[in-house]
């Protein structure tokens, strides 16, 4: 048994995986197929799907037209060993896309990332639950996380 997410784009869809796969080391895109059938997309042609992984995780992709935009109720989460990857992530994605708060952003075709450090799953889940409330609500005033700042809160 396999479980692999879908994602859903309106158009863009190779453009936006062959990013994706360009990024996060461990990627590649698996296989392309267009659709020889008539489907509620449109005619034989109009919709294409592509499987791929990004690091360790499966995932599918189809480009159907505009049915579902992409939301916050999922994201895809990358963990970053240093801040130089968290930046490297965060400039392409943001380009064409919109920055929000917390480390999230959505890119150019509206899919949510969360960019975030190892170094605060780890700060957050301290014993010490004063540094962890120091840590949160350091990481809660910034847009894209900076290591340095949220060690800085951890020292208090």
């Amino acid at each position: 048994m396999k479980v692999i997410q879908s994602l859903w784009f309106d158009k863009g869809m190779e453009e936006a995986i062959r990013l994706y796969t360009s990024l996060i080391p461990g990627s590649s895109i698996a296989w392309t197929t267009i659709v020889p059938a008539d489907t509620p997309s449109g005619p034989p042609g109009s919709v294409i799907l592509t499987g791929f992984t990004l690091g360790d995780q499966r995932y599918t992709a189809m480009q159907a037209g505009p049915l579902d935009s992409f939301n916050h109720a999922f994201s895809i989460t990358v963990e970053c060993d240093s801040q130089e990857e968290i930046d490297r992530l965060w400039d392409v994605l943001k380009e064409g896309g919109l920055v929000e708060a917390c480390g999230w952003l959505k890119d150019r075709w509206g899919l949510s990332w969360q960019i975030v450090p190892k170094r605060l799953g780890e700060l957050v889940n301290d014993p010490d639950r004063e540094k962890a409330k120091r840590v949160t609500e350091a990481m809660l005033k910034m847009v894209k996380l900076d290591i340095a700042a949220l060690e800085a809160a951890a020292r208090g």
